[in-house]
Formats: C-alpha cells, structure tokens, sequence
C-alpha cells in the first residue's frame, strides 16, 4: 500500500513529477533539483517548459507510460488532474511507493523554511505574490518564490533563495491549501468558484476558515476586510488578525488596519493613492493599472510591515513592480492596435480587466474571450454576460474544458447569443485562425484587443502580432 511522504530538505531523495511541464509543477521541481534532490518527471509533450527542465539538466519523459515509474523512486508526485487510471499513477499504487499531491508537497517545501507566506483568495493571488516577491527581492531578503504566473524580475514563477522566506500562492481547489504550513496567510476575497468541487459558498466559506487556522500563535493573517462577516473566518484565532482594504471602514464598520484615499489614475489607468495604515500615511504610485491592484498592494504592504521590511524599501519594491505574465500584460502593437493578454476567467476577474480597459485612452474594445470549464460557465452563465457587456466586440471560441468531459449543455455559442440580445455585438468563431483574420480586418488605429480566460485564447494575440508585425 502506498503511503504519504515526508520531505526532508537535509535527507535530498529521488522525486518523480507526474506533469513535470505545468507551472507549478515545473517549479517545484526546479527549487528540489537546487535543493540537491533527484528530480526526473514525464509529461504528455515537449513544451518550453520541459525544455527548461532538461537544460537544468532534469530528466524528462515525454508521453506518462508505466515503465516512467521505477522501484527505486522515493516518491512521486501529481496533480489533482492526474486520474486513479492513469499509468503511472496505477504503478505508482503497485509498487507501493511513497506519494504526493501537488499541493501536499508544497506544504511539506514550506515546513523547511523559517517563515511561510501564503496567498490564498479567489482573485488576485498571483499579483499579490508577485508584489511581496518584488517587495521582498528590492529588500535583499533573498525569498524563495513559488507563483502562479511568470514574474519578469525573475525571468519565471519560481526562485530558489535562502531558507528565511517562502513566498507561494495557495489555491483552495481541492483544499489543496489546507496542506500548507504557513506562518503568514493572506486572504485576499471569498467567493463561489470551483463548484466542480465545493458544493456552494459555504462550503468555501468553511475551507478558508480551516486554512486561516493553520497560522500559529506567533505568524499572522491578513485578511480582507471586506470579506462579508470576515470574523467567522478568523474566530478564535491566537495570532494576530490584520485587515485591509480600499475603503477606510471594514464590513462591520470598523477602520481597516490597512486602507488607501486620495485616488487618481494616470492616463495608464495606474493609481497614485495614500496608504494609511494606523497614524501613518505614505505615498503610492503604482507601476500596473487598474483599481483591484490598489487591494493587492495594500495586502502586500501589510504583509511585508509584519515581516519588518523598511518602509521606504517596501513602497520602492512595489513601486517597481511591473506586473507578472497574463495579468493585463501588454503584448505589443500593430498598424496602431494595441494587444493585450489577461487570464481572467471568473466574473469577478473580468469586471476588475474591464474596469481598467475604461480608465486608459483607446478606440474600440475587441475582447477575445474563452470560457474556462463547463462548471464554471454553467455556474456563472448570467455573470459573464453581464461582465463582457461593457466591450464593443467579443469574440469566442469553444469553451476550453481543462479536465472535464461533460459539457452538459452549454456552449459558447450560448454566451454570445446571450450577448447580441443585449446589444453587443458577439461572434462565435470556434476557429483560432478565423477569430485572428476577424481582427486583421476589422481593427483600427487605437483599438484595443484583449485576449482573455485561463485556456489559450492567448495565442490569438501572438498570431495577431505575428502576422502584421
């Protein structure tokens, strides 16, 4: 019977990652290769991930077959969407060796470090990681670093730096955060995503209850204050609670520990605000658009003041930060048509890219715009309706299905009729080339493309720039 395993940084072993090639995945295995472990892994094929890997010199296998799985493996490790038929996981329970989820051995990696940080929240983990990394890198408190997305200072989503801090972003999907062992845990907002999983927002409610409860006595959790009844969330807790959030007041009317005033934009729709934070006021200019990035600044800044960055060092890192990959990454431009990527792909996410395509100057707003599994399509059907209005055209190709097979009933084309019922103009093109030939010909000087969702919408915006430029 094959049991779980416990990582021991001072006793390196051999490691086997079945989908060696995800992001996180690949950085995992990049930060134990450092760590002087074993690492090998297989993946379905060659990617500039796996080629990264092999440059480092991990050896990867292309294609998950069960001779990839051999005795003398110390453990193996998956993801949540490797399925109890796949054969290496089937040899893996045969031969009785030691395992891990994803999300397990991240929470094994961060009980070697001295201090853990983790990021969880429905929205905005990902910058919010980015901007303590970039506060904590500025501050030469050399963090090792597991993110969601690539960061550009760091040239990827993973950096292997001392043993004082981790810094990694914690997905609730699966509970796989409640594995962790953080000293510091952000919660960032709670809402209903992932119902393939939980069965509503209580459920989910209940999850990042038990994930705020695994801070010790002596870390912290910060949290949103406007999170509705945030206090069910941190009730009776030992460690310190900190709150921020945009307005001054929390959801009980309380002034939040941490909250931002006098607002402006910048023609980048970048804010400038004044961040408050007890008696003390300091000012922010951001170096990314939109308004949500001022509640993923305000948490960064909070986190950082507890792990005691100077606070010029800490408003200087994150005044420097420019963004990581995806997050309304500017792609390039082309006959005057700027393009732009995002991976939002809840309706939240979406109103938040919107919000900041309204604030800068631009023609006519083109979203290119792919649906991430059919639960969460199904679930929230009426709220990206609602969420993709504001654009002057939107254009969709088939719903990407990330590990389901049921499409129960819904469709694109569904999404885009909805649309046109409601007087924006929205196209169903399941085809890639034809959605890049639709923008080719009927773009402008000063519109702006977006490409967005967590599928890969995003190559419409290379073979755009591509083929013009």
């Amino acid at each position: 019977m094959s049991e779980k395993y416990n990582l021991d940084f001072n006793r390196p072993e051999k490691i086997f990652f079945v989908g060696i090639g995800g992001v996180s995945m690949s950085g995992l295995a990049l930060i134990l290769a450092d760590a002087g472990f074993d690492v090998s892994g297989s993946d379905r094929d060659k990617s500039v991930t796996t080629e990264k890997l092999e440059k480092r010199g991990i050896k990867v296998f292309y294609g998950q077959k069960k001779e990839n799985i051999t005795p003398d493996i110390d453990c193996v490790v998956f993801t949540a969407a490797i399925h109890a038929d796949n054969p290496e996981y089937v040899r893996t329970m045969e031969l009785g060796l030691k395992y891990l989820k994803r999300g397990e051995l991240l929470g094994q990696m961060m009980k070697n470090y001295r201090t853990g940080v983790a990021i969880s929240g429905t929205h905005g983990k990902t910058t919010t990681t980015s901007m303590i990394s970039e506060i904590l890198l500025d501050a030469g408190m050399d963090p090792t670093i597991n993110n969601g997305g690539v960061l550009k200072s760091i040239g990827g989503n993973t950096r292997v730096g001392g043993k004082d801090y981790f810094v990694a972003e914690a997905c609730e999907y699966t509970n796989s955060f409640l594995e962790f062992f953080p000293k510091v845990a952000v919660i960032m907002n709670i809402e209903e995503d992932h119902l393939d999983f939980f069965k509503d927002i209580d459920d989910i409610r209940a999850s990042f209850r038990k994930f705020a409860h695994l801070v010790p006595a002596d870390g912290a959790v910060v949290i949103n204050g406007a999170i509705d009844n945030y206090r069910e969330i941190t009730e009776g807790l030992e460690c310190p609670v900190i709150t921020f959030g945009e307005n001054e007041k929390d959801c009980y009317g309380n002034k939040n520990d941490y909250y931002a005033k006098d607002i402006n934009y910048n023609k980048k729709g970048c804010a400038l605000f004044t961040e408050c934070a007890g008696e003390r006021e300091r000012k922010v200019q951001l170096g990314v658009p939109g308004e949500h990035n001022i509640i993923d600044a305000l948490a960064a800044l909070a986190v950082c003041d507890h792990l005691g960055v100077p606070e010029n060092d800490a408003v200087k890192g994150l005044e420097g930060f420019r963004g990581a990959d995806r997050r309304f990454e500017y792609k390039g431009e082309v006959k005057g048509i700027t393009v732009v990527d995002d991976y939002a792909h809840h309706p939240t996410e979406i109103r938040a890219t919107m919000s900041i395509a309204q604030k800068i100057e631009r023609g006519r707003l083109f979203v290119v715009f792919q649906s991430h599994t059919y639960t969460r399509t199904k679930a929230f059907f009426d709220e990206f309706v609602e969420a993709l209005r504001p654009a002057d055209v939107v254009l969709m190709p088939d719903i990407y299905p990330a590990r389901e097979t049921d499409d129960l009933g819904i469709s694109s084309k569904d999404l885009c009729d909805a649309l046109n019922r409601l007087g924006t103009e929205a196209h169903y093109i399941p085809d890639f080339d034809e959605i890049e030939r639709f923008l080719s010909e009927k773009c402008t000087k000063d519109d702006l493309v977006i490409t967005m969702g967590a599928g890969e919408a995003y190559k419409i915006g290379d073979m755009l720039l591509a083929k013009e430029g």
